[in-house]
């Protein structure tokens, strides 16, 4: 198991509209509880997993929310530096390779994802697995899927798997990429093209919450669960 998982928190929150001009949207609260508390609920239960989540819209509250909770802040100043860039600017903090890394704005109704993660690593085969739901359990989802997956587990673009924010990922390929600001399809891509890029179907629901109507959504699917 990896020794440590980024949080994704550094975004706009643009979709989020007026929800999001006085707050970044992982302090939104879905049934009482702010997005990225959720996400971190995810991670009790296993064992020393040390925790950074990167921060720039906001940043303030982000770290303030987070004190004293043995959660390590990467600010990213003065210009937000996307997934792959945010991640390699956390690497230090990090401190591990391979990392779980855990997108902030889902709700998830089913087994744990980062337990199936876990379970699944394959270090010999993989340099990334990334946890993917099939669209008619994608609540909330807007648009299509992101990839299909072989019978073999690997990963190619389109299809009916919605990618959740979760997966574990080898960090090497972080350092091949010139650009400070650049998205992790980057070095997905790379990963593809050396057949190390793979998925797991996720067997519960995953709620979208990067829009307004997500949150009734994602408390309509919780409130299912009681």
């Amino acid at each position: 198991m990896p020794d440590a998982l980024m949080l994704f928190a550094a975004g706009f929150g643009t979709r989020m509209g007026a929800l999001t001009a006085d707050r970044p949207k992982p302090l939104i609260e879905v049934a009482g509880k702010p997005l990225i508390d959720h996400a971190l609920d995810l991670t009790e239960g296993l064992g020393t997993l040390r925790r950074v989540a990167n921060a720039h819209y906001r940043a303030d509250q982000i770290e303030a929310h987070l004190l004293g909770r043995e959660v390590a802040v990467s600010r990213e100043e003065p210009r937000i530096l996307d997934t792959g860039g945010g991640l390699r600017a956390a690497l230090p903090v990090l401190d591990a390779d391979p990392v779980f890394t855990l997108n902030t704005d889902a709700v998830w109704s089913g087994p744990n994802p980062l337990n199936l993660l876990t379970d699944a690593w394959d270090p010999d085969r993989m340099d990334a697995l990334l946890l993917c739901v099939p669209l008619p359990r994608a609540v909330g989802r807007k648009g299509g899927g992101d990839f299909s997956i072989r019978d073999d587990g690997q990963l190619s673009r389109g299809g009916d798997f919605v990618y959740t924010g979760a997966q574990i990922l080898r960090t090497g390929r972080l350092a091949e990429i010139s650009e400070p600001v650049f998205s992790l399809n980057l070095v997905w891509n790379a990963m593809s093209a050396d057949e190390r890029l793979f998925g797991l179907p996720y067997p519960g629901r995953w709620c979208d919450v990067g829009h307004p109507e997500g949150i009734r959504l994602a408390e309509e699917m919780l409130a299912a669960d009681v």
